[in-house]
């Protein structure tokens, strides 16, 4: 199996370009980092999120900020809202949008934040194999009820404990909103416009949906199966 990958291409009005290859390992379907050294701000024990579960002894750095942060020092004097063109090239597929900045890196953090081997992020890492750029708030309502409700078949075949009717979700969701928010104090401390810091709390944002729906019963997407 060869590594799966993600070639982000923002394209500005301007002409600048800039490039950001994400490439994820086709066993363990975890990110590969550059192996740079990370910033200060990248210690676990910075702005270290309430449901970390990681251990001070035996690890240096929060992976996630790790792994995000050439993403944010090259974003960090760019404002959101810029226009521009937003590009992702894998092996299956090319999508293009015209877009922002904004929604552009909340594209690429998603991907990054899902497999950087935190724990409390795991659930999401098998949307990130499945990768859908410039996804709306339903198709990320669909993708992640239909993905957690397929982890619960695979732990039923195995004999764990199973969560069909999805009264645990918004524990794990709880977590990953959690774990947004200590990204976020994160990159306050480095950048100085917005647009790293609005594309977090746009997955912060679809987070709190997906919960809220799911206190509703789904009601937004039942129309799809009657």
């Amino acid at each position: 199996m060869t590594a799966i990958t993600y070639n982000y291409c923002f394209d500005f009005p301007d002409n600048k370009k800039k490039r950001f290859l994400i490439e994820l390992s086709a066993e363990s379907f975890e990110y590969k980092s550059a192996g740079t050294t990370p910033p200060d701000w990248a210690l676990l024990g910075v702005s270290r999120c309430k449901c970390c579960k990681l251990d001070l002894a035996t690890e240096n750095y929060c992976p996630i900020a790790a792994n995000i942060a050439e993403l944010v020092i090259a974003f960090k004097d760019t404002a959101s809202y810029k226009s521009c063109l937003v590009s992702c090239l894998s092996s299956a597929r090319t999508c293009s949008k015209d877009t922002t900045v904004q929604e552009g890196l909340a594209s690429i953090m998603g991907i990054i934040m899902a497999t950087s081997g935190c724990p409390s992020m795991s659930i999401l890492k098998p949307m990130a194999c499945f990768h859908l750029p410039f996804a709306t708030v339903e198709e990320s309502m669909f993708r992640s009820a239909s993905a957690y409700l397929l982890r619960q078949y695979f732990s039923h075949k195995q004999g764990e404990s199973s969560d069909f009717f999805m009264h645990r979700i918004q524990e794990h969701y709880s977590e990953v909103e959690q774990v947004n928010e200590g990204i976020l104090k994160r990159i306050n401390m480095t950048s100085e416009l917005d647009a790293d810091k609005n594309a977090i709390i746009t997955l912060n944002s679809l987070a709190q949906i997906l919960v809220m729906e799911v206190d509703e019963n789904m009601e937004s997407l039942k129309k799809l199966f009657l």
